[in-house]
This record gives C-alpha cells, sequence and structure tokens, in this order.
C-alpha cells in the first residue's frame, strides 16, 4: 500500500488568468501582511516596555493581517463555537501553512512551532514578530521548553499546539503525539490550566481533489503559495472551537492526548462526510 506521504497532486500550471490572479492577490496580500509586521513592530516598542511579557494590543493587528489575507485570497472562512477566555492552551489538527492564517484569523493565539521555522525565509520573521514559540526537539531541551511554556502561559498567552507533529493532507487526521501535553501537568499549572480542542476542516473547491488544500511531505511551499492565489473560485474552512476541558480532569498526558485527538478526529470526519 502506497505511503500517503509519498502521494503527489495533480500536476498543475496557471494559465493567463492564474497568472493575473497570482499578480493582483499577491501584492495585495504582500502589502498587508508586510505592512501590518510595520505596524506591528511599531506598537511592539510602546507594548513591550509597558507590558511584557504580555501582548495586549499586537495580536489585533495579526489578526486583522490574517483575516484580510484570507478576503484577498478568496477562503471563505466559517467558524462554530467560542474561543475560552483566560488562561489555557489550544491544540488543532494540521493541514496546511494555511492554518496560520486561519486560526490567526479566528482568535488571538500564539504559536507553537519547530525551530527550523525561526529560519526560514520571510515566514521566520513574521513568526518571530507574532510571538511564536519555538521549540527544538532534543529531549535535552525538554525542561527549559517547559519552563518557556509556563512562562507564556502564566501572562494569559493562549499557546496553540499543533500535537501531530506534521502538516497532512487535509483529508486525515495522524495519531496525536503527547510529548508537549506534558507542560500542561506542571505545578502550578494543572490545577488551573483549561485545554480547547479545535477542529480545522478544509473543503476544497467544487470538481478540485479533496487534498487541494492539505500541504504534506516534500511538497514546497512557493508553488503551494501561487497555487492558492492563482485559484479563481475557492472551497471554504470551516473551524469549530470544542468546549475546553480542565487539564486536572485527566490523569495524565496521554490521556489528555486522547480525549483531543478523539474529539477533533469525530468532528473533522464528521465534516468532511457532510462535505
Amino acid at each position: 500500500m502506497t505511503d500517503w506521504r509519498a502521494a503527489r497532486l495533480p500536476p498543475w500550471r496557471p494559465g493567463p488568468g492564474g497568472w493575473l490572479l497570482i499578480l493582483l492577490r499577491g501584492t495585495v496580500i504582500g502589502i498587508v501582511t508586510y505592512g501590518g509586521l510595520a505596524v506591528l513592530l511599531l506598537v511592539r516598542l510602546i507594548e513591550a516596555p509597558l507590558f511584557a511579557p504580555r501582548r495586549p494590543v499586537t495580536p489585533w493587528i495579526t489578526q486583522f493581517v490574517c483575516r484580510t489575507a484570507l478576503v484577498v485570497m478568496g477562503l471563505r472562512l466559517g467558524r462554530r463555537g467560542q474561543p475560552m477566555t483566560g488562561e489555557g492552551a489550544i491544540v488543532a489538527n494540521h493541514s496546511s501553512w494555511l492554518d496560520i492564517f486561519v486560526l490567526n484569523a479566528c482568535d488571538r493565539i500564539y504559536f507553537v512551532s519547530k525551530s527550523e521555522v525561526a529560519a526560514w525565509a520571510g515566514i521566520g520573521w513574521l513568526a518571530r514578530a507574532t510571538g511564536t514559540v519555538f521549540i527544538a526537539r532534543k529531549g535535552s531541551e525538554a525542561q527549559a521548553q517547559a519552563a518557556l511554556f509556563q512562562t507564556r502561559l502564566h501572562a494569559q498567552h493562549r499557546l496553540l499546539f499543533f500535537p501531530e507533529g506534521t502538516s497532512t493532507d487535509a483529508i486525515r487526521i495522524v495519531p496525536f503525539k503527547s510529548t508537549l501535553f506534558a507542560a500542561f501537568f506542571a505545578v502550578g499549572l494543572r490545577d488551573r490550566l483549561r485545554i480547547q480542542p479545535v477542529s480545522v476542516v478544509y473543503h476544497a473547491p467544487a470538481g478540485q481533489d479533496p487534498r487541494f488544500y492539505g500541504w504534506w511531505g516534500e511538497m514546497e511551499f512557493a508553488p503551494h503559495f501561487l497555487r492558492m492565489l492563482a485559484t479563481a473560485r475557492h472551497g471554504h474552512v470551516e473551524v469549530t472551537f470544542h468546549d475546553p476541558v480542565a487539564v486536572a480532569a485527566f490523569a495524565d498526558r496521554k490521556a489528555l492526548t486522547a480525549h483531543c485527538e478523539a474529539v477533533i478526529r469525530t468532528a473533522h470526519d464528521q465534516s468532511l462526510s457532510k462535505g
């Protein structure tokens, strides 16, 4: 049986109209994104000394930029449920780089990402400016990372984790890893923290491969990004904020992981089956 990670979308090349959309949409999204970054950095000069490590203003800028980018691209966003308030973290399934725009558009959050992303041209700058938490995969740094999570969570930052550890083809959920859930059980957090599962479901444009929005395996970013810009009529994405749960209600990280995976997997499969 062929591994889904090795599968590819059918070859694609933009037509004349596609190149025009790439030019128009790409220009507007670039202006909005990097213009928003410039404003964010200026505001941060005032925000950081007054409120650090809290960020009461700049997340609103990030949310505006992401909402605008989705509108320009033409990807319709539907949201169900309500983001929780107060201290807590969010866990979601991961299909694509588009998740960054989609989830930021829905809530003012801070992503937890692998350390390699910090070095990516363009994307790394944006991630650092918006408060992304970068983590290394070395087990020796687990204690330091847990301390960093606690600092950010105590500052009422809602951290967003992708427990799958990788993006997918948008039609499946891969088993959640429990490693990062251990930070939620730290002394001082376990009895006060809540976790909110969030499902993100992409519905491909009419007539397109159901995996249209997925970004997985060895797929390169640039061709996928251009394809999104060149698509005249997009499908839609559905984000559901499920009921938050208290960490203290679970015996350990594996039990909490299993609960979050079950909630997200069920909602994801049901949404896809409805079309």
